[in-house]
Order: structure tokens, then sequence, then C-alpha cells
């Protein structure tokens, strides 16, 4: 019997599969070729890395991925404050590096990192496409039916189980 907790985790979270992320990786390496960005991280809300592509990092990327949500959800409340539904796009320059944070659809967020080699126009030309591409792909994931094939009863039977045993 699926639980009521069982579908708000189902509807909430999306289960990758190493096609979906070839999927992903294959829009990213075509955005970081056009774009001249460095590196890209495709995290969702909870600051879960779902894949990095590009140049390796000097720091951690769970680090990275969950400051990138927790920025993003600091400026989600500053929008709703001034009465705005959502920034979807957010950008910090520094002296040698930038990078610019785009939602995409309504869970993930895409991280682009770019230095000099490039400019702020490029990276926002071709990452407002790739995130539409993106955001396809993520829709067709979130509608298939992902249960691995899994009997119904499989989450309620190993919780049985785990009682036995404990």
């Amino acid at each position: 019997m699926t639980t009521k907790r069982d579908q708000e985790l189902k509807r909430n979270r999306l289960v990758f599969y190493e096609r979906d992320v070839e999927r992903l990786d294959a829009e990213i390496d075509a955005f970081l070729e056009l774009s001249k960005a460095r590196c890209v991280l495709l995290v969702d809300r909870d600051g879960h890395l779902v894949t990095r592509r590009g140049e390796p990092m000097k720091t951690s990327q769970e680090t990275i991925s969950a400051l990138v949500a927790g920025s993003f959800a600091a400026t989600m409340e500053m929008a709703r404050l001034l009465g705005e539904s959502e920034f979807s796009i957010l950008f910090h320059q520094g002296k040698r590096d930038s990078i610019q944070l785009q939602l995409i659809g309504d869970r993930t967020l895409m991280a682009c990192l770019f230095d000099g080699r490039t400019n702020l126009g490029m990276v926002r030309f071709y990452a407002q496409e790739t995130g539409e591409r993106i955001d396809r792909i993520l829709e067709e994931i979130s509608s298939e039916d992902r249960d691995g094939g899994l009997d119904k009863d499989f989450g309620s039977d190993a919780e049985s189980a785990l009682d036995k045993l404990f």
C-alpha cells in the first residue's frame, strides 16, 4: 500500500538513472562549448548536486551546491518581500570569476561559473536555451513511472522486515 508520505516523496524527489544524467550532461557539455563557461553544476533546490560538468573545482562540490541552493532560497524570499513571484536568475561578479544561478523549472538550479574567457551576455544567451532543454528533460523524467520495477508493497514489506530484525 502506497502511503501519502510515499506519494509526496515521489512527487518532490526525482529519481535519476544513468541515461538521464547522460542526457543532462550532453546538454551541459554543449552549453560549455558554446558559452566558454568554466563549469556548470545542476543542483536541486534542497542543495543536492545532480551533476557537474566542466573544469574541476578547487572546493567541495557539495558545499557549493548547498550554498547555491541557500543563496537562491534567500533571494526568493527577497523577491516575495518586494512583491515579485520570483527572481529566476542571479548573478555574482568577482574580480576573476563570476557565477550565474538560474532556476530551471520549479525545483532545479543551474550554476554557471565563468571567467574572462567569456562574458555575461554569452553565458545568459546560451544558458536560457540550455535551461529550456534541461527543463524538458526534467519534465520527461518527472512524468515517468519510476518505481524501479519494485512491487507496490515493497516499502511497507521492507519496513516490516526491518521491524522484525530489530
